[in-house]
């Protein structure tokens, strides 16, 4: 009985047996045949390594195993063997190895706490388990101890030890209160890893006697309670505030070890008040993106799958306003073993070879060692087929007794991995797995898969043959794939019948044999047709279907591709679709579907619904085809063809298409000839030789296109020579002594007769040579051999058929092949331009010698070492190509003070020439990059220590460093600027003189003997005393002082060079400009005698004019240059009257561009003046008031915020919300504070600089008064100072004021 399978028209993915991954065979996955074949066991299921268990419950041991014949099981015990049959409380699970230990029954867990290995063993070898470690959880009682209560003072730092019992596993531990409720926790209180309780700093409200610890024992289900803990919080007035203090980890250095693929848990907690901030740097580099998070109010770094790369120092930063203190951990991260390649299963064929691979990481690199059936390798039995390589095992000519399980232990002092991996030797004769007699069935044209899943052990091979005795089947129609599956690309008729595989080793032969059928395929000869319906019509739709007798159809309707409506007015008949009483509704695309087992058709209409109009609605449709086509005036070269017009359906045919089939040529395919208009029916056509044509012809309409006419009668021209040579004639050689003529051959209808073919004729040009001609068939190349290399050739293509030639041909030239180039460049010439620039000069090599067409040049150079350094390094060669006949070329991106190497090879089709000789160059010096680093350390009273890098790209020979420095005041004003040179074998110094308390700012540069290069800046403040003692700072009286914290010391390993600065005068520095649209406002700073008379002169930048000089009332330092043009650069100088040749550098300033429109600065208005001066009266009145109900002892609370640019921080804070707090006389005497504007690196942003007015620019926020003073309103800008003139701090501008009291 034949079992039958359809096969679907569209190409089906061949589906093939999914095998198990191994070396030299694939055993299919059919459950009959794996259970007749050997093999040896497998452990599919045991318990983790370790196994901590619940004492109360009885401890289960899992080892699943699975192999043929099925295996035994035994234990071990902590390396001894495990006699279960003794042990009462003690049974494994029938056909398993899985152990299961009585607790409930009497037994105790810590009894059977050890190291267990289970072993699954059969004919075929042994496997064995992973080391289970067994250990029940343990959940201890707190120890009782007498808690005394803890009174602090209130600010100070308090640690509430948890201390839980030591658990197996370690308990989860949270602190509560009586209520049960959790305490809250913040950046003030956080309970640290160890479960401590930690308070950067108590208040009042921390005062309670029921803090307590909490240890939650998962395993057990317990919860153990620490006895509470009491706090009392005494105040003390004032409350001291405190620099950050880290708790915990103590010391400023701490190591930690963790192993790869874990989490990286890191802690800083910090006391301090005010509540210090935490924050974490990786040093050297940046923390992990996508796998930190920071938890517990940023005080914990957590880090997620480490990895050897996140080894490193770790720093976290504990910050409050009066200072900062830090702490580095070392992290280094160790790996257990991990696998690279993992052992897998190998099943061979007797007389085979194969290998075991077994690869592992780890930190340290883990050891590698075998065991075979559970005995190390070296005392196993032996096998002379195994040979031992480290972590390699190679079978060589294996027998069926060489069947084994292996196991790859990788180990190191951090854990171990074992892996199981079978040697299974089999030797099987041909087995065929697909059924017997199977059906399958196609439809014409389309792929058939015959299948035919096969075993055996060696690999069979697989052969089909059709028909009873048919011969092998072989060829192109055919394609055989590796799983045995017979694929027939295009099924015929003629390819039904009967297929049989046979299947052969060396150790038998089996066959079978599958049917194929062929199907005609199902087609809908009557399609339906596009409806335009008036609406309470009827519609009907025909499909009417032609199939294969032998398939049953169903034909389903859809509407819109969605199942027809639940309507009783839709009718399916045998052949149509009817539609009642249509509505519009019914609007929509209709199709019809056939379905068989094998393929699937459909075709669809539209149907339109319609208003009914008062008068017979107009259909308007398709044209119908035109018909009675009729040919006359028969002649070679034309015809004469007329036809009668269908029914135009209410729509005016515009056009008729006319179309010709060549039944000699190409017999089915019909083409386009020409088209007519509309009223014309008659059409004289031109026609070819040695056609047999046939006509037919298209209506066309608004609506669209009719079906074709039927075809006119066949009309055969006679032959005729042909009337065209071939196009595209070209002639290019593929090798050097060869000729390659190429052409387009003539399609069919051009040949105008039979026997097409082709005379090729070529002659070498500028030769007094015969051609030479060769007839050829209808192809289209032909090689003329032993050409000389690269010369001209005339070549022309002539078609001939059996009636002639062509007219003559037009000749083109060609080539010969190329070869490659004989000679290279000559006088090859380098001119270095400048330090990263060189060009290069070559002479042309004489066209002879290119021998083929000349591309260009390619230049190779590349760079031989640095002549700074002396250091060889790889080299990487690059290559720049010049295109034609170019004898230079420059060589950019060169490197300074460098020696390069180049040649110059000419370039054709074929590839290179030979090299010129190498031509050696070396660049001279350039200016250097900047310094690697600066660092800025041990600051005292009236000293700096400077640190720093040489130049990571000296480009030449250093000569000097040369540094720069001046002191910056709280207005942020720059001081006089000193200069000092470095000798270029210093690498640190010591400044001293400097100011106490005085932030400086630092260029520093390296020089070569070309010049300065690229400066590096850093600022630095020196400490205000040796005991730490609060001084007045350089411009306190401006209204606030500022408090400065040191860096840490840095240790030398060389004795520093020391400088004590001396005062230069008389000078001019730091010549500013803050350019508006007209005008701009000029500042500078001064250094020599008292009353000097200042000039300030300038004109525009780049013009040959002469200076133009404005004088400087009084001793200013600053002036307003008016009348300027707008969007114009600017150049500028400041003099001193009476010191000759005593001038500043010159700056370069650009006016705004100038404006449509300007806006006018309510702050400049008189009225406005007057309306702020009345509000700042009367706030003054109110604060009047309010001052003295506080000194009669009344305290009162600050309800409003100031929403200008008050500085928040001296406004008292209440910790909690942020809100503002009361006001008492207690703290009238206070003197405001402000934080440090330095971070804690001594590096200062590009962005965050206010060391110029520039940063304000123009714009509505701010412009400059007429006098040279700067007001502006700060919106945006909250860490900036206001920017002044000198009399900027006793007269604030009104804008300032009312942003100051609104």
């Amino acid at each position: 009985m034949m079992k039958k399978m359809n096969i679907p028209t569209s190409k089906t993915s061949l589906v093939l047996f999914l095998c198990q991954i191994i070396s030299a065979l694939d055993v299919p996955l059919d459950s009959k045949l794996l259970e007749e074949l050997s093999q040896p066991p497998t452990i599919t299921q045991q318990s983790p390594k370790d196994y901590i268990v619940d004492p109360r419950e009885n401890i289960v041991i899992q080892c699943e195993a699975k192999g043929k014949p099925p295996p035994s099981f035994s234990w071990t015990r902590n390396g001894t063997h495990f006699d279960i049959d003794k042990d009462s409380q003690v049974t494994m699970k029938p056909n398993s190895g899985t152990l299961v230990i009585n607790i409930m029954n009497g037994g105790k867990a810590e009894a059977y706490e050890g190291v267990y290995q289970c072993t699954a063993r059969n004919e075929r070898g042994a496997a064995v388990s992973n080391n289970i470690m067994i250990r029940p959880s343990r959940s201890p009682l707190w120890t009782k101890e007498k808690l005394e209560p803890n009174h602090v003072r209130e600010g100070d730092s308090l640690v509430l030890h948890c201390r839980p019992p030591v658990g197996l596993p370690p308990p989860i531990i949270f602190w509560m209160d009586n209520a049960f409720q959790r305490l809250p926790q913040s950046e003030r209180v956080s309970q640290g890893l160890n479960g401590d309780l930690y308070f950067s700093n108590v208040q009042p409200e921390d005062t309670r006697e029921d803090y307590i610890c909490y240890a939650r024992f998962n395993h057990t289900q317990t919860i153990q309670q620490k006895q509470p803990i009491s706090v009392k919080v005494y105040s003390t007035k004032p409350v001291t505030e405190r620099q950050p203090v880290l708790l915990t980890p103590t010391g400023s250095t701490s190591t930690k070890v963790e192993l790869r693929g874990n989490v990286l848990l890191l802690e800083c907690i910090a006391a301090g008040l005010p509540t210090p901030v935490i924050r974490w740097i990786k040093e050297g580099g940046e923390l992990p993106a996508n796998r930190t998070f920071f938890e517990n109010f940023k005080k914990t770094l957590k880090i997620i799958d480490v990895s050897e790369a996140d080894s490193g120092n770790y720093k976290c930063i504990a910050r409050n306003t009066l200072g900062s203190v830090y702490h580095v951990i070392s992290v280094t991260v160790k790996a257990a073993p991990y696998w690279i390649t993992a052992p897998r299963n190998l099943v061979l064929s007797p007389g085979e070879d194969g290998t075991l691979i077994c690869r592992a990481n780890g930190n340290p690199k883990p050891s590698i060692s075998w065991l075979a059936n559970g005995v190390p390798i070296a005392i196993a039995p032996e096998d002379p087929s195994r040979k031992v390589d480290g972590d390699t095992i190679i079978f060589s000519h294996v027998q069926e007794r060489s069947s084994a399980v292996y196991q790859c232990n990788a180990s190191n002092e951090y854990g171990y991995l074992l892996a199981n991996a079978f040697v299974n030797v089999l030797a099987e004769p041909p087995r065929i797995l697909t059924p017997a007699n199977k059906l399958y069935q196609v439809i014409a044209d389309s792929p058939a898969l015959l299948d035919c899943a096969y075993f055996g052990s060696p690999k069979p091979e697989i052969e089909w043959f059709k028909g009873v005795k048919g011969s092998i089947l072989r060829g192109n129609e055919y394609v055989f794939h590796d799983n045995g599956t017979l694929e027939i690309p295009v099924a015929q008729k003629n390819s039904a019948g009967t297929y049989t595989c046979v299947a052969r080793n060396e150790l038998g032969k089996i066959q079978n044999e599958v049917h194929l059928e062929i199907k005609d395929p199902t087609m809908i000869i009557k399609q339906p047709e596009y409806k335009v319906i008036q609406r309470y019509g009827h519609a009907s739709f025909e499909c009417i279907i032609k199939h294969d007798s032998t398939l049953l159809p169903t034909v389903t309707w859809l509407k819109d591709n969605e199942e027809l409506p639940d309507d009783e007015r839709f009718l399916v008949g045998k052949d149509n679709l009817t539609i009642m009483n249509v509505t519009d509704k019914d609007d929509g695309t209709y199709t019809c579907v056939v379905n068989t087992t094998l393929d699937s058709v459909s075709a669809s209409a539209v149907l339109t619904v319609v208003a009914a109009p008062p008068t017979p609605a107009i259909i308007y449709a398709r044209p119908n085809p035109p018909f009675d086509l009729e040919l006359t005036g028969q002649l070679e070269r034309s015809i004469t063809l007329s036809w009668i017009p269908g029914d135009e359906n209410n729509s005016p045919i515009t056009n008729f298409i006319i179309e010709y089939e060549d039944a000699l040529h190409e017999p089915g395919v019909w083409h386009y000839q020409t088209e007519v208009p509309g009223t014309q029916t008659t059409v004289k056509l031109k026609l070819s030789p040695y056609v047999n044509y046939s006509f037919r012809v298209i209506a066309v309409n608004k609506i669209g296109r009719s079906q074709p006419s039927e075809p006119s009668d066949q009309y055969l021209t006679k032959s005729a020579s042909p009337d065209e040579n071939p196009a595209n004639v070209q002639g290019i050689g593929s090798e050097p002594d060869n000729l390659v003529i190429t052409w387009e051959p003539l399609k069919g209808f051009q040949s105008n007769g039979p026997g097409l073919q082709y005379k090729v004729s070529w002659r070498q040009k500028d030769v007094d040579d015969e051609w030479t001609s060769v007839i050829v068939a209808n192809v289209s190349k032909y090689i003329v051999s032993g050409t000389p290399t690269f010369v001209p050739y005339e070549i022309k293509v002539q078609a001939l058929n059996d009636l002639g030639y062509a007219p003559e041909p037009s000749e083109v030239i060609g080539h010969s092949g190329e070869d490659l180039p004989m000679v290279a460049p000559g006088n090859v010439q380098v001119h270095v331009i400048n330090s990263t620039l060189a060009k290069v000069h070559w002479d042309p090599v004489p066209l002879k010698t290119v021998r083929g067409h000349l591309q260009g040049y390619k230049v190779y150079y590349w760079k031989v070492q640095s002549l700074s350094r002396r250091s060889r390094r790889h080299v990487e060669k690059k290559i720049l190509t010049f295109r034609g006949n170019k004898t230079f070329g420059m060589l950019p991106g060169l490197e300074p003070y460098s020696s390069y190497k180049l040649n110059v090879r000419v370039v054709n089709g074929k590839g290179e020439g030979p090299a010129s000789p190498d031509k050696v160059f070396n660049t001279p010096e350039g200016v250097p990059s900047s310094p690697s680093f600066l660092k800025i350390t041990n600051p005292t009273l009236d000293s700096l220590t400077l640190e720093w890098g040489s130049p990571t790209h000296p480009n030449g020979v250093l000569t000097s460093y040369t540094l720069k420095f001046q002191p910056i005041n709280n207005t942020h004003e720059l001081g006089p600027l000193v200069e000092i040179r470095i000798p270029a074998n210093e690498s640190s110094l010591i400044l001293k003189n400097l100011n106490y308390s005085t932030r400086y700012k630092f260029y520093f540069n390296a020089q070569t003997s070309v010049g300065s290069g690229s400066q590096i800046t850093e600022e630095a403040v020196t400490i205000m005393d040796e005991a730490g003692i609060l001084r007045p700072a350089v411009g306190a009286g401006k209204g606030y002082s500022e408090i400065i914290f040191a860096t840490s010391p840095v240790m030398h390993t060389v004795r520093p060079t020391f400088y004590k600065v001396q005062p230069l005068y008389p000078r001019i520095r730091n010549v500013t400009t803050a350019a508006a649209e007209t005008y701009a406002n000029i500042s500078w700073e001064y250094e020599g005698p008292d009353h000097a008379n200042f000039y300030v002169e300038y004109g525009v930048a780049g013009s040959k004019e002469d200076w133009k000089k404005e004088i400087v009332n009084g001793s200013r330092s600053f002036f307003v240059l008016k009348g300027l043009t707008p969007g114009t650069a600017y150049k500028v100088r400041v003099g001193a009257e009476g010191l000759s040749g005593f001038r500043s550098s010159e700056d370069v300033f650009e006016t705004g561009p100038a404006m449509a429109s300007r806006q006018v600065d309510i702050a400049t208005q008189g009225w406005f003046i007057g309306l702020m001066c009345a509000v700042a009266l009367l706030i003054l009145i109110l604060l009047i008031v309010c001052f003295i109900r506080r000194n009669k002892g009344g305290k009162y609370p600050v309800k409003e915020k100031e929403d200008a640019h008050a500085d928040p921080e001296i406004q008292p804070m209440k910790e909690d919300d942020g809100t503002f707090g009361e006001y008492s006389d207690a703290e009238d005497h206070k003197p405001l504070k402000k934080g440090s504007r330095t971070p804690s690196d001594r590096t200062v942003k590009k962005e965050d600089s206010d060391d110029s007015l520039v940063d304000y620019g123009e714009g509505v926020n701010g412009q400059f008064n007429e006098d040279g003073s700067f007001i502006g309103q700060y919106s945006g800008k909250k860490e900036k100072e206001p920017a002044e003139g000198n009399e900027s701090s006793e007269a604030p501008s009104p804008v300032n004021a009312m942003n100051s009291f609104v």
